[in-house]
């Protein structure tokens, strides 16, 4: 009898261990003791690499190659993104390329926690310090040290990290109307420049979006005149106008030249 008993109670214990381990399996515990849903993917589901939706910022350590950089990816849950890596793809004299990737589940609907977006961070380590180069992350954001807050470095604009100088060339040209609110896809009309001072016409598309002529309001645009002086930063934007000559700009700044302006038509709608 004792043995037969001693039997009954190891076929129990197993019994109620084999449930315990097959319950492992399918449900794990959460950070509150609730179970939760199971993080394999099923069989529609597959990891796939993708690049970031956008890079956000870089960091160099003082070393000056340990870097970390910072991307926006899908979702807060754990099983939304992971391997997030950079990698050293090719360097020069003037620029050091990064790429940065994950890994995702795709072949289905994103799950209700990946949905929103959340911050990543790569790290990699630079074959020789950044210097005065041009970090290019993902052939699209451009980071640079020059004029940076030390360990962050500074994000470049859509002219690239070291716009062109005031001066009468087209680059610093476009990069005076990169400093005015207008919209997208305006035209810059003739330039008046001196080096230190300069004019000119903006013309932005207003109605409808069709072809000229098409019909009513088709091809109407909205002309501006800016007048700029040059400063360490790029031109900056201090009158504007729609008048003929300098009467409005020398309301506001008295030196700018007569000679840039005087001979300039007034400006209306074009319908």
């Amino acid at each position: 009898m004792r043995r037969t008993g001693s039997l009954v109670t190891v076929v129990l214990l197993s019994a109620v261990g084999a449930l315990l381990l097959g319950a492992c399996g399918t449900l794990h515990a959460g950070s509150d003791g609730a179970a939760t849903a199971p993080t394999t993917p099923t069989e529609s589901e597959r990891w796939q690499t993708f690049a970031p939706i956008r890079v956000t910022a870089a960091r160099l350590a003082d070393d000056r190659r340990s870097l970390s950089v910072d991307a926006e990816v899908p979702g807060r849950g754990k099983t939304c993104v992971r391997d997030v890596k950079a990698v050293v793809t090719d360097t020069s004299d003037r620029t050091v390329w990064v790429q940065v990737t994950y890994s995702a589940l795709t072949g289905s609907s994103p799950r209700s926690d990946c949905r929103a977006t959340a911050t990543a961070t790569a790290k990699v380590r630079l074959p020789s310090p950044l210097g005065h180069r041009v970090l290019s992350v993902d052939n699209f954001t451009a980071f640079t040290a020059d004029g940076a807050d030390p360990p962050h470095l500074r994000l470049c604009g859509e002219l690239g990290c070291h716009p062109a100088p005031t001066g009468c060339t087209s680059a610093s040209y476009d990069q005076a109307v990169m400093a005015l609110d207008v919209p997208n896809h305006t035209s810059r009309g003739d330039e008046h420049c001196d080096g230190k001072w300069l004019v000119f016409d903006v013309s932005s598309r207003m109605g409808p979006a069709c072809p000229e002529g098409a019909g009513p309001g088709c091809g109407a645009s909205l002309a501006d005149r800016w007048f700029f002086r040059a400063e360490k930063s790029g031109w900056q934007p201090i009158a504007r106008s729609t008048k003929a000559g300098c009467t409005d700009v020398h309301g506001i700044e008295p030196a700018f030249p007569s000679a840039l302006c005087a001979d300039l038509p007034p400006l209306k709608r074009s319908n």
